[in-house]
């Protein structure tokens, strides 16, 4: 019963509708995390996932990064990348609940919020670490 606080990542990279996709890119392509809220504001309107990003990738055809990047900010917004129906849990929400969700196999990151506002993401990955703990 222990709360999503305790094993989410409170402090989470942003992005808002008014950024380029190529930054979007390049924060994925030079971080270790795979997701990638989308908000305006304080509040979560979105999310921008590494897959909906390889959808759209042309650097696997040889194409160097500067040409997908044009490419990416002339073909693609945020906006319509985005996902936007989104399944959250709140900050008082328990570990058990992240995990009955994320088990459900749709998605690997729940956004965690306080009402509209985005305070967290937990994964899959801090759900696995946190029962690896109790073991």
């Amino acid at each position: 019963n222990e709360p999503v606080s305790k094993i989410m990542t409170s402090e989470v990279e942003t992005v808002h509708l008014g950024q380029k996709l190529s930054e979007v890119r390049r924060m994925l392509a030079n971080n270790p995390y795979h997701h990638v809220p989308v908000v305006s504001g304080e509040k979560l309107i979105g999310l921008i996932t590494a897959t909906d990003m390889l959808k759209l990738s042309l650097a696997v055809y040889g194409v160097d990064e500067r040409a997908v990047d044009v490419m990416l900010d002339s073909q693609h917004t945020i906006e319509s990348v985005m996902t936007k129906e989104l399944t959250t849990i709140g900050v008082k929400d328990t570990v058990r609940t992240a995990a009955e969700h994320l088990g459900e196999g749709q998605y690997h990151s729940l956004p965690v919020v306080d009402g509209d506002k985005l305070v967290g993401l937990v994964t899959s990955t801090d759900v696995i670490r946190y029962l690896l703990a109790q073991y």
